[in-house]
C-alpha cells in the first residue's frame, strides 16, 4: 500500500482535506508562512529544521519520514548505527543527535548518565492513549511477565532532569513508544510435519543440523533460557539477569547440544535468518516476526509459532538528549506527536510489528485489516503490506492469533544483566566450541 491509502475514516473533513494534500492547519500555517517569507525571506530559511534520528536501520523508513516531512516541512536525517552502537552514542556523543530511537532494556545504560530528558507528557498530545502494557504492565486488564526490563519498570523518571527511574508514574517519561512485538520461533511446517508446542524443540534432537540461534548475546540467551526451562532443566528467578552460576548452566547446555551438531547456523543479519529458512536448511530457529514475513512473500510455508511456555518481548522507544532546546526541541516534540497521531501505527501495524497508540491506528486501517492484524480473525481478503505486496491470503489467520493473546502470553523482556560483561564472555566461549 502506498502513502495514498483510503483510511477508514475518509469521509471525514480533516481526512478528506489530507487526501487532497492540504490539511487546513498546513493551509494556514503555509499562509502565515508566506506571508513571514515575503518579510524576512532570511530568517525563514534559516528556520527549516532538521532532526538526526539516531537508531538502527529497522525502524528507520524512508516511507515515514517522506510523510513526515511533507506533513510538516520539518526534515528527518537518519543516522543509522547497530543496536550496541545506539546505546554507546547514546553515553559518550549525546550532542552527535537530536531524537534516539533505542530499545528499553538499554536505558539502564544511558539514564544515569544524566544524557537523555525526560519526555514531559503534557506535551504528548496522546500520552494517556499509550497501551497500558508500557504504563502498568498489564493487556486487557491482566499483568504479563515481568522478568527482563518490562518497559513499566523504566517508562518514568524522576523529574526531567532525573538520572533515575521512578517507581510510580510521574510527569516525566524515559522513552515514548514506538514500535514493539512478542518474539518466538519460526518453523517450516511443510518440513516438519508435525505441531511445535514448546520451545524445547530448539534442542530436539530430531531436528540436530537443522536449527538456528539468534547470535546477539542479550537476546540468544534469553532465547536460550526459555528453551533450558522448557526442557525442565532449571527454572530462572528473573531470565533477564541471571547469576553467574545460571549463566554458566545456559551456555553449558547450549555447548553440549553444539557439540552435538544440533545448530546449522548462529546468525546475526535479519536476511541470513530469511535465507536459512528459504532454502529449507533450517526447519526451527530464533527469528523475528518481519523475517517470517519476509520468507511468506516468497511462497514459502513458514510459521511464527506460538508456543505454551509464552514469548520473549522487546520494545523501542523514542528519547530526547538533555541538551536539545529551542525550535529542535519543538521539533522532537511535533514529530513524536506526529508518529502517535496513527499514520505511522498503522504502517507498522501492517508490516507485523504493534503500535504504542492502538485507537489512532486503528483510524487509519481498513476494517478488514484492523480484525486480520489486531483481532486475530480470519482475513476476509488478501493481506499487503504497505508497499502493496501480498502477505496473507483471504481465510488466513494472524499467527499467535489476536493483540491479546499473543502480547498477553509475554514470558520475559530483552533486558541488559548486571552480569553483561561476564555473559558475553561465556557466550563467546558458546560461538567458539
Amino acid at each position: 500500500m502506498s502513502d495514498t491509502h483510503a483510511d477508514t475514516h475518509a469521509d471525514s473533513p480533516a481526512v478528506a482535506s489530507e487526501a487532497r494534500g492540504v490539511p487546513r492547519r498546513r493551509l494556514l500555517a503555509g499562509m502565515t508562512g508566506m506571508v513571514a517569507a515575503a518579510a524576512l525571506p532570511a530568517v525563514h530559511a534559516q528556520e527549516k529544521i532538521v532532526l538526526r534520528y539516531l537508531g538502527t536501520a529497522v525502524n528507520q523508513d524512508k516511507a515515514i519520514a517522506q510523510r513526515f516531512q511533507a506533513d510538516t516541512g520539518i526534515a528527518i536525517q537518519y543516522v543509522a548505527v547497530t543496536t550496541d552502537d545506539v546505546s554507546k552514542r547514546a553515553v559518550t556523543a549525546p550532542n552527535s543527535f537530536d531524537l534516539i530511537d533505542t530499545e528499553f532494556f538499554s536505558l539502564k545504560k544511558i539514564v544515569p548518565t544524566g544524557n537523555l530528558r525526560g519526555i514531559d507528557s503534557r506535551r504528548i498530545k496522546n500520552a494517556d492513549k499509550i497501551t497500558t502494557l508500557f504504563t502498568t504492565g498489564m493487556v486487557a486488564g491482566k499483568a504479563v511477565g515481568e522478568q527482563g526490563t518490562a518497559p513499566k519498570k523504566v517508562i518514568y523518571l524522576e523529574g526531567e532532569k532525573s538520572r533515575k527511574f521512578a517507581a510510580a508514574p510521574t510527569q516525566y517519561m524515559s522513552l515514548i513508544p514506538t514500535v514493539y512485538n512478542a518474539d518466538t520461533l519460526g518453523i517450516r511446517p511443510d518440513l516438519i510435519g508435525r505441531p511445535i508446542d514448546s520451545w524445547a524443540e530448539l534442542l530436539n534432537p530430531e531436528f540436530k543440523g537443522r536449527t538456528a540461534l539468534l547470535n546477539i548475546p542479550s537476546i540468544g540467551i534469553m532465547d536460550a533460557a526459555m528453551v533450558v526451562e522448557a526442557m525442565g532443566i532449571y527454572k530462572y528467578p528473573d531470565k533477564g539477569n541471571m547469576t553467574q552460576k545460571e549463566i554458566d548452566l545456559t551456555i553449558k547446555t547450549l555447548i553440549e547440544a553444539k557439540k552435538q551438531g544440533q545448530f546449522r547456523a548462529l546468525w546475526k543479519d535479519f536476511n541470513e535468518s530469511v535465507n536459512l529458512m528459504t532454502s529449507g536448511e533450517v526447519v526451527i530457529q530464533s527469528m523475528w516476526s518481519p523475517a517470517v514475513t519476509a520468507v511468506r512473500t516468497k511462497g514459502i510455508a513458514c510459521n511464527f509459532q506460538p508456543l505454551k511456555e509464552g514469548y520473549r518481548a522487546w520494545a523501542a522507544g523514542f528519547g530526547l538528549p538533555a541538551t536539545l532546546s529551542g525550535k529542535k526541541l519543538d521539533g522532537a516534540y511535533e514529530f513524536i506527536n506526529w508518529f502517535l497521531d496513527g499514520w505511522a501505527g498503522a504502517y507498522l501495524n501492517r508490516q507485523g510489528y504493534y503500535s504504542a497508540v492502538l485507537e489512532s491506528a486503528r483510524s487509519r486501517m481498513q476494517a478488514y485489516e484492523w480484525d486480520y492484524w489486531m483481532l486475530g480473525k480470519p482475513a476476509a481478503q488478501d493481506i499487503k503490506n504497505p508497499h502493496g505486496e501480498l502477505l496473507a491470503k483471504a481465510g488466513s489467520v494472524r499467527d499467535g492469533g489476536s493483540y491479546e493473546a499473543r502480547m498477553g502470553a509475554i514470558a520475559c523482556w530483552n533486558a541488559l544483566m548486571d552480569e553483561n560483561n561476564y555473559m558475553v564472555q561465556k557466550w563467546n566461549e558458546f560461538v567458539a566450541a
